[in-house]
């Protein structure tokens, strides 16, 4: 990032990743053309990864959101690894976090019912060999939600 200008664009996007060129241009005082050569510039340094619509879990039947706690029986790669791949094909997991602490994993998950995170843990989670351990916490508001980053 070279100014203030850039730390502006990026607040902007983080609410409104369909913001074009020209209504970026009106916000900053810049032309369009400049608008989007701030933008491209900063999605080629890696600032800008990805533009993303933020959907409503309950409107699409996920009326369960959640965060389990994950403990392996024995670290290493080999465990690790085996994770890290039962994860990548869960799509109600949102999000995986390595941790300190007594959990290993943090999950956040999106189910439509208590009967699918009950299978998720039961089923999947604790199938799985390498898992010793599973404890949740269902979210029952989220008072804040997820915000975009502080600049």
């Amino acid at each position: 990032m070279n100014d203030s200008t850039d730390i502006r664009l990026l607040e902007l996007l983080q609410k409104d990743a369909t913001l074009t060129s020209q209504e970026l241009g009106e916000v900053l005082g810049l032309s369009p053309s400049q608008a989007g050569r701030r933008r491209q510039r900063l999605e080629a340094a890696g600032l800008i990864r990805t533009y993303t619509a933020r959907l409503d879990p309950e409107a699409l039947g996920l009326a369960v959101q959640a965060f389990v706690q994950v403990q392996l029986g024995e670290h290493g790669e080999k465990n690790a690894r085996a994770f890290a791949r039962l994860v990548a094909t869960r799509p109600e997991i949102v999000s995986a976090f390595t941790l300190t602490g007594d959990a290993d994993y943090l999950l956040r998950v999106y189910c439509a019912d208590l009967s699918a995170l009950n299978t998720l843990i039961h089923e999947v989670l604790l199938a799985e060999p390498c898992v010793a351990r599973v404890t949740s916490q269902i979210v029952m508001d989220q008072v804040k939600a997820d915000a975009p980053l502080p600049l």
